[in-house]
């Protein structure tokens, strides 16, 4: 059978003698024309990339002398294949991703689970072309075990009487850490974070969250994916809080906010206030200087393409949509 090029000359074995005016053979312009097409001039490469997810909020609580220690949120789940630099989870970096010239890609960045009270979300998922990560679990609420821990790229903190750890995704983050009560005094586990799990709570102090991994895809060292910090409330509305983890999560006072772009969890909070919100999540893709990136619409990249060595990378902070390269 034969197909007809709109174009071009006829595709396979039988050319028709009558009934087109295509002649069957292409003419040097043509040629030149067809060697200039996406479909047949692009140039594959490698690309590095780091992913991460919009990390979960942490736990509220509320209502008076009844509280039971909220819990830190997950952070978000953590790819990269960067360099011999580990992925969440504690394993090693991924493999190659070869993508090429004149394709787009998909980019989503996903953001983080809001401040919360009684509603309230996980963190979102970010993806770039086939990698996905997974958006950080939610921290256990407080008040009687209302709103219980959520799984996720790293597993929310768990509360007092909860007996499973949350758990993270393989090859992106941890679980977190579980909870402890006296029968007076209550606390839940930290979120867990890219590089280790939420703390288990062992007596009446908030614990930190787990922490992220340290990555050099921008040319500095940085920590992102730190789990939220859990807190501790009792009868008498004794609270405690501990401290984010390395790497964005939210601590250090009642409902800190995972930081924007590390994919941090939110910190907990305790006696009548809300959980923070995670941080959003982040992608950066590191490519070879000689290729120029074409961010498009619906993604924000304010600090544009940098140059680092032999490379280039860029951040994408935020939205949805696709990226080519000339």
């Amino acid at each position: 059978m034969s197909n007809k090029s709109t174009t071009y000359g006829w595709i396979g074995q039988n050319i028709p003698t009558q009934g087109t005016t295509n002649e069957g053979i292409f003419s040097v312009t043509e040629i030149n024309q067809l060697t200039n097409d996406v479909s047949w001039n692009v140039t594959p490469f490698n690309v590095e990339y780091l992913v991460i997810a919009g990390g979960g909020s942490g736990g509220f609580s509320f209502g008076t002398n009844v509280s039971r220690g909220s819990a830190g949120g997950g952070a978000g789940g953590y790819r990269t294949n960067y360099a011999s630099e580990n992925t969440g989870g504690g394993l090693s970096g991924e493999a190659d991703l070869e993508i090429s010239t004149k394709v787009s890609y998909s980019v989503t960045v996903g953001a983080g689970g809001p401040t919360h009270d009684i509603g309230r979300t996980q963190g979102n998922d970010s993806s770039f072309h086939t990698i996905t990560s997974a958006g950080g679990g939610l921290g256990r609420a407080a008040n009687q075990g209302v709103i219980a821990s959520t799984n996720g790229g790293s597993g929310g903190g768990v509360g007092y009487d909860q007996s499973t750890r949350s758990s993270g995704t393989i090859g992106q983050g941890f679980g977190g850490g579980y909870g402890w009560t006296n029968g007076s005094q209550f606390t839940s586990g930290s979120g867990g974070g890219a590089a280790a799990a939420g703390v288990d709570a062992t007596n009446q102090y908030g614990k930190p969250g787990g922490n992220g991994v340290q990555s050099s895809i921008t040319g500095v060292a940085t920590y992102r994916g730190g789990g939220g910090a859990s807190a501790s409330s009792g009868v008498t509305n004794y609270t405690s809080m501990g401290l984010g983890g390395l790497g964005g999560g939210g601590g250090t006072t009642f409902g800190d906010n995972g930081d924007p772009n590390t994919g941090g969890g939110g910190g907990a909070c305790g006696n009548n206030l809300s959980g923070g919100g995670g941080g959003s999540g982040v992608v950066i893709l590191r490519y070879p200087n000689t290729f120029t990136i074409n961010v498009g619409a619906g993604l924000t990249a304010s600090a544009g393409e940098q140059t680092d060595g032999s490379d280039k990378y860029i951040e994408i902070t935020a939205g949805t949509g696709t990226v080519s390269w000339s």
